[in-house]
């Protein structure tokens, strides 16, 4: 059983490690359209799904689908690094309290 939570954690860290850097080359390839697009907006607009069709969408019509592509990557990203995290958390919280 320790064994196996061990790789479990393992497994869960490095599915993380290799999610984040995957995520963030294809970031990275949005946020370069973006920047030369000159795209300019704040992370608030990013989690404001109201607020970036209000105030982006309008001053940049062009770029609409990129800036979509990139805030999705970003919100998919998040959500990923959230439960990799929990899991491993739970994991590591089992492996602290097992006793054999």
């Amino acid at each position: 059983m320790y064994l196996l939570l061990i790789s479990l954690i393992i497994g869960l860290f490095v599915a993380m490690l290799f999610l984040n850097i995957y995520f963030r080359v294809r970031v990275f390839k949005a946020y370069k359209k973006l920047v030369q697009g000159r795209v300019d907006f704040q992370a608030v607009h990013i989690f404001n799904k109201k607020r970036m069709e209000e105030e982006i969408y309008p001053k940049y019509p062009q770029q609409v689908p990129d800036i979509k592509i990139f805030v999705s990557h970003i919100h998919f990203s998040i959500k990923m690094a959230t439960v990799l995290t929990t899991l491993i958390t739970l994991f590591c919280a089992v492996l602290i309290y097992y006793k054999d």
